[in-house]
């Protein structure tokens, strides 16, 4: 471009960075006087809400002066977070205020607008826009628009315009480093830039370069299923985070980041993305892993990990065969019909004890459930039988208040217990001495019977896992193998005696536990996201939607990636999600470009897969993968405590990927006696810098500048199965990739054309050897 248009972009630059510092100015006066003012309404908190509990006019004059204390502090509380939240925002744009501009005239009469498309919206003293935030709906157009004709989706339908120019900038701590005009929709020289940048602890926000195809995901709001496949390194998690964003701007008033739930692989992901929301000025929404959640909804039993089912190796036979029936759509629905046509002798009631005394029987819970109504459902019946269990137990603690066993305790109590039951310091508010001894009775005997209320809130009152044992051997019987599936109840019961539930039964056991129970329901969860979906069963995804009703789906991941378990087409398992969910709206999105790693490493991952992948490499040059044939462990070590430092003086951060975690703790092991190295574990929540050894399953999502596949040997990928695990550790790489074979190399590269990679063979550490 011209150099007087460079300038003038600059100077509008200036223009808008000096209207920013006047904005921070202000904006750092508002936020030290709500500071102020928050300590202030603080400090008065204590003195403003003192409990009077005597009389009771008194007690209600007191609740309400405490209620509105607290929403005065939460007030104010919260105005100093918006404008935190809102400085933060305007620093950013202090550094780079914005990376793209559209010129657009609605009709040859009217006059051509410049609009400058940035992180978040920014208004003059005119209230003129001087930078309209990435969500807007015209924003539209600089992602998906080329020039000429072109229209887009407003709140109020519809609308039509010229696109006359379109403009992309990439502005550094205030000064334009690169411009130029484009047709495209991120232009090529952008996404260069943008992709070839080092960095492997977060993951960046893409607001600058998405792509049309990305764009369509992260605006969709039609879709209460909506499936996204892709490959890896595509942007389908960036994107989907953008989505995130985008929902919480489109619809401010009535979604907030806690109605927003990810289900994320593994704690180093769920640190790697969590910095892009509040980059864009939003606060994190609720994340989870599968571990989590499980655990979480079977507090008391030790959960089997995704990750200890694919280190136990348990893709033999028989347990295999279980364990792809357990994890089926068709399993959930046999088990739904099991549950329906329970009849009241077929269901496992439990006695509810308090210590050795029986309060509820379960022959008289069954006499209460044999009561409900004949049409109604089993959960139904079962919810209504709680609710009269629970109103008995509260007659039983009326009827114990003035029992002579109560009169007793209390006097048997030391000073000391009897103040702890009361409350330390209260004597001197009651009345009368009659009241005092009302209260501690009150007390007392809802201590004692605290058990038994806990036991029927929980659902003890069924022996859910008799009844789940139950039901796996009815199932079995229909099968062709009914002895397999005894031992698998068998299998179940003995787990459980050891307060153990293995990861394949987690999911339909909560299941049963649900609709038998008619519980485990949460209804605020508007949005529900799955990252990498290949790792999830459509069991898991069934109790997703039993466990959400709510929430709109948005499911993503990459079927080439399945590392647990087999591949699965992804048209077989969204319309499997579509039977699941009964879905109205859904949509798959398929998306086959790689972004993350250069035109050779993703050349020679695409080859690791069966030839029909659609998987096309964006144009970003780079080195040839080396494949660095090794004769044995002695001599990878050798020749990674040669080659390791000078990848990290030029990239900061190697990862040594491997198959499982012993793996990874043994290379750790032998490399520290020559350098420091971190072995990252499933407990770990951040990537450091450095050299790094970590099992695969652990890098799902995540990137790094240089990668080395270690062990990639014969003996440890054994099979065709193992390709996807060698092509989601080859993905992992954005710049340099080596495989390092410790023996024979794996039969896999054998197959791969060798123009697609460079082979070394380090003659020299054999002869150190």
């Amino acid at each position: 471009m011209e150099t007087n248009e460079e300038q003038r972009e600059q100077r509008r630059v200036d223009e808008v960075i000096a209207e920013i510092k006047v904005k921070q100015t202000a904006m750092s006066q508002q936020l030290d006087h709500a500071h102020q003012e928050t300590r202030a309404v603080e400090r008065n908190y204590s003195d403003n809400a003192s409990v009077n509990t005597i009389e009771i006019d008194d007690a209600s004059e007191t609740n309400a002066e405490i209620q509105q204390q607290r929403q005065l502090v939460a007030r104010v509380v919260e105005t100093e977070t918006i404008l935190k939240r809102q400085l933060s925002t305007l620093e950013q744009l202090a550094h780079n205020p914005y990376f793209g501009k559209i010129e657009i005239q609605d009709t040859p009469r009217t006059p051509m607008e410049q609009l400058y498309i940035g992180t978040s919206s920014l208004q003059g003293p005119d209230d003129e826009f001087l930078i309209y935030d990435w969500r807007a709906p015209v924003a539209a157009i600089y992602y998906n628009g080329t020039l000429g004709h072109v229209k887009f989706t407003t709140p109020s339908g519809q609308q039509e315009t010229e696109l006359i120019n379109k403009r992309q900038f990439t502005i550094e701590d205030g000064h334009i480093t690169n411009m130029f005009d484009t047709n495209e929709t991120v232009g090529d020289e952008m996404l260069q830039y943008a992709l070839g940048q080092q960095n492997d602890e977060y993951m960046q926000n893409i607001v600058a370069t998405i792509q049309a195809e990305q764009n369509d995901i992260i605006r969709d709001t039609s879709h209460d299923l909506l499936v996204v496949q892709g490959v890896a390194g595509s942007g389908k998690t960036s994107a989907i985070l953008q989505r995130i964003a985008f929902l919480l701007y489109h619809a401010r008033a009535e979604l907030s980041a806690d109605q927003i739930l990810l289900f994320s692989p593994n704690k180093l992901f769920s640190n790697y993305i969590a910095e892009v929301l509040p980059s864009l000025g939003e606060r994190n929404m609720r994340q989870v892993t599968l571990t989590d959640f499980l655990s979480a909804r079977l507090e008391g039993l030790k959960v089997q990990t995704l990750f200890e089912r694919y280190e136990a190796n348990q893709k033999q036979m028989p347990t295999k065969v279980i364990r792809d029936t357990m994890g089926s759509l068709a399993f959930m629905h046999a088990l739904t019909e099991y549950v329906a046509n329970l009849t009241v002798d077929e269901i496992e009631f439990a006695d509810v004890h308090l210590v050795d005394e029986v309060i509820f029987s379960a022959y008289h819970t069954q006499i209460i459930y044999s009561r409900q109504p004949a049409n109604a459902s089993v959960g139904a019946k079962m919810l209504a039988t709680k609710n009269q269990l629970i109103k008995e137990l509260k007659r039983k603690v009326e009827n114990a208040l003035d029992a002579p066993w109560v009169s007793e305790a209390l006097n048997s109590m030391s000073t000391e217990e009897y103040e702890q039951l009361i409350g330390i310091g209260k004597r001197d508010e009651f009345a009368s001495a009659e009241a005092e001894s009302a209260y501690a009775a009150a007390k007392f005997v809802q201590r004692h019977y605290q058990g038994v209320y806990d036991a029927l809130f929980n659902d003890y009152y069924v022996d859910i896992y008799t009844q789940f044992t139950q039901f796996l051997t009815t199932y079995g019987a229909t099968t062709a193998q009914p002895e397999l599936w005894e031992l698998k109840a068998q299998q179940f019961q003995t787990a459980i005696e050891y307060h153990q539930v293995l990861l394949d039964d987690a999911t339909p056991f909560m299941y049963l536990r649900d609709l038998l129970t008619n519980s485990g329901r949460n209804r605020q969860i508007q949005h529900l996201f799955v990252d990498e979906m290949q790792d999830y069963t459509m069991a898991q995804m069934v109790y997703f939607k039993h466990a959400f009703p709510h929430a709109q789906f948005t499911i993503l991941g990459d079927n080439q990636q399945a590392l647990f378990d087999d591949v699965t087409a992804v048209n077989e398992f969204y319309a499997n999600l579509q039977t699941a969910f009964a879905a109205k709206h859904a949509k798959l999105v398929t998306l086959n470009k790689s972004y993350r790693s250069t035109q050779e490493i993703t050349a020679f991952g695409k080859a690791l897969l069966p030839a029909n992948n659609q998987i096309e490499a964006f144009t970003r040059k780079g080195r040839l993968p080396r494949v660095i044939v090794t004769a044995d462990e002695l001599a990878a070590i050798k020749y990674l405590t040669t080659t390791l430092p000078a990848l990290l003086n030029e990239y900061g951060t190697v990862a040594i990927l491997t198959k499982t975690t012993a793996a990874a703790t043994r290379v750790a092991q032998l490399l520290r006696a020559h350098m420091p190295v971190t072995n990252l574990t499933a407990t770990d929540r951040a990537v450091p810098k450095g050299v790094i050894a970590l099992p695969i399953y652990l890098a799902k999502g995540l990137e790094f500048d240089c990668a080395v596949a270690y062990d990639v040997s014969a003996t440890t990928y054994t099979n065709e199965n193992d390709a996807a695990i060698l092509y989601t550790v080859a993905t992992r790489a954005m710049h340099d990739l080596l495989l390092i074979t410790n023996g024979q190399p794996a039969p896999i590269l054998t197959t791969i054309d060798r123009t697609l990679y460079q082979k070394i063979e380090p003659t020299v550490v054999h002869e150190e050897k």
